[in-house]
């Protein structure tokens, strides 16, 4: 966890220091938001801040840029500017299930740690383990979008824990009602890309027993 701890301390002196660039992309992040309507579909409001999030395999989330399943099949590392003495959940979550145009499955739960300290010291309490995009086939793009919550306090969390090999639970669910229940308010920070169907699918369908 040290290495995260280093990029916490990194983003608060970023902001220290260039203030004007920091202004520019929280504008561009709540504007992001809005533009692809995961305010509305997903959350009530935008996030204040961009979550940053960089994978395994190299690429990094980008405010709704384009990516594949296998880039993104691995548990990314998420970074924000905490306050070490919070404590925070990281949610991902998939609205468009099937599709887009069709959300009637959504929201798909992809991601969920609770209790995640703003110190760096553990890595929380996951409810949910990391599952990768997984849009079927024909189903066009869909918006995969990571949310940070700060919590009130250390939480006590009802959940069923999902494993990565069903998807037992993961279909029609609600952030906005998940953090309604624990009072975490709105999301400090969040980031989305967008992906479609790829070779990687159908392995992944394997995995969680479809």
């Amino acid at each position: 966890m040290a290495g995260i701890i280093r990029l916490f301390r990194c983003a608060f002196i970023l902001l220290v220091v260039d203030s004007a660039m920091v202004n520019l992309r929280v504008f561009a992040a709540l504007q992001s938001f809005i533009a692809n309507e995961i305010v509305t579909d997903v959350i009530p409001v935008a996030p204040d801040a961009v979550a940053n999030v960089l994978y395994p395999s190299g690429v990094e989330v980008n405010e709704g840029n384009v990516l594949t399943p296998t880039q993104v099949k691995d548990r990314p590392t998420v970074t924000w500017e905490a306050d070490p003495d919070a404590y925070y959940t990281v949610a991902m979550v998939d609205p468009d299930v099937p599709s887009r145009v069709n959300r009637s499955q959504g929201e798909w739960q992809h991601w969920i740690v609770g209790n995640f300290p703003g110190n760096g010291e553990d890595c929380g309490e996951t409810l949910s383990e990391y599952v990768g995009a997984g849009p079927p086939a024909g189903s066009g793009f869909h918006r995969y979008v990571f949310l940070v919550y700060e919590q009130p306090c250390l939480l006590t969390f009802d959940e069923p824990r999902l494993n990565n090999t069903s998807m037992a639970n993961r279909p029609l669910f609600s952030i906005t009602r998940f953090a309604e229940k624990y009072n975490l308010g709105d999301p400090i920070a969040g980031n989305f890309f967008q992906a479609e169907y790829d070779d990687y699918v159908p392995i992944l369908f394997a995995q969680l027993g479809a």
